[in-house]
């Protein structure tokens, strides 16, 4: 289970490094093989390979009226690998497609990560948590 943020910084290729207290876990359990693509709110999600290949085939078996969210999650899917300094390259298409620039957050999500821009991620939260909580929340106990 992932969970916690990171703030990390993307380097002038568009490589940002895994945090440390993930770097072991995927590296032992997936061999640093990561798929990232598109969420519909705006940022990237980074899964775990055998993560992703279970999300993908429930994306790809959806009726035909999810055809556009087949097109964001299937048609960005890309397959990167830690380096041996732990660090993964966002494509060029992915860092324009969702804002991300030189300050990113990283949100551990349970079985996967959530990657935002910085200042869109703070934005982001500061308007969440400004509309209060959902119904869905209802039932939930601190």
């Amino acid at each position: 289970m992932f969970q916690g943020c990171s703030a990390l910084t993307l380097d002038a290729k568009g490589r940002v490094s895994i945090p440390t207290r993930h770097r072991d876990a995927l590296l032992s359990q997936v061999e640093g093989r990561l798929t990232l693509t598109r969420h519909p709110d705006g940022c990237l999600l980074v899964y775990p390979r055998t993560v992703w290949e279970q999300r993908r085939a429930q994306i790809a078996a959806l009726p035909m009226k999810a055809r556009p969210f087949q097109r964001l999650l299937l048609g960005n899917a890309q397959d990167v690998e830690m380096d041996g300094s732990g660090r993964i390259l966002v494509a060029p298409e992915l860092r324009n497609a969702v804002g991300l620039t030189r300050d990113a957050m990283l949100l551990g999500m349970g079985s996967h990560f959530e990657l935002w821009d910085a200042a869109e991620w703070a934005r982001r939260e500061a308007e969440d948590l400004a509309n209060g909580m959902s119904d869905a929340l209802e039932n939930f106990s601190f």
